[in-house]
């Protein structure tokens, strides 16, 4: 084994050998001339092809496109779809069985103190899997039916910060029926000065009449 040498400027070394950077597009002899390696035209022959987005087909419909899409709510960034995620944070039973002592006063703080949450600024909602032997005094935002009744069963009590939202379901009402109007006979009424000027109309009438035949008469006496 060689005896170590004395650390100085003149005795440094690397911890590994130097790699040589690969010298593209030095001439024909180089090895790595005219194409540098990139072949000949084509995207990847470009200056910048090489940044495209992961999953990027070339233009054609990616195959995280062509694959069946999944229900639920997503994220908005998400393209088509993304993770599903909810708005709380779930804790079981078990951990809560698993983490807190007998008669212990179970609070957001001291679920984040004993590593179950990470904070408290998302919503908790205590869920049911798993045995619950111990009486807790649970403070939550919400509980799942299985979880309530296990806490109950226990001995210890469930409070819910946030209470219950029940979804109303909207009904329609149905539209009244239109009733027809029934057909009368349109009377006039009585200040209708139209229904008034007929008659007068009928009067001015009969003198001219009366006026036209009176010549008639004179003839026939005459001859």
């Amino acid at each position: 084994m060689p005896p170590e040498e004395e650390l100085s400027l003149s005795t440094l070394k690397p911890a590994q050998k130097r790699r040589p950077r690969k010298r593209v597009g030095r001439g024909l002899g180089s090895g790595k001339g005219r194409y540098s390696g990139r072949g000949i035209k084509g995207q990847k022959s470009r200056a910048g092809s090489h940044k495209m987005r992961a999953g990027f087909e070339g233009g054609q419909m990616p195959i995280y496109m062509r694959l069946p899409k999944q229900r639920g709510s997503t994220s908005k960034d998400a393209m088509p779809i993304g993770p599903h995620r909810t708005t709380t944070v779930p804790v079981n039973l078990r951990d809560l069985d698993r983490v807190f002592d007998e008669g212990a006063d179970v609070t957001l703080e001291l679920l984040v103190e004993k590593g179950l949450i990470k904070n408290t600024r998302i919503d908790v909602k205590i869920l049911g899997q798993g045995d619950l032997k111990k009486k807790l005094t649970v403070t939550a935002h919400a509980f799942s039916a299985t979880a309530r009744e296990k806490i109950e069963k226990a001995g210890g009590k469930a409070t819910a910060l946030r209470e219950p939202v029940v979804k109303k379901r909207k009904v329609r009402k149905a539209k009244p029926a239109e009733i027809e109007p029934e057909e009368t006979e349109e009377e006039t009424p009585a200040g209708d000065s139209r229904a008034e000027a007929e008659p007068a109309v009928e009067n001015e009438a009969q003198p001219e009449a009366a006026a036209e035949a009176e010549p008639e008469a004179e003839e026939e006496e005459t001859s």
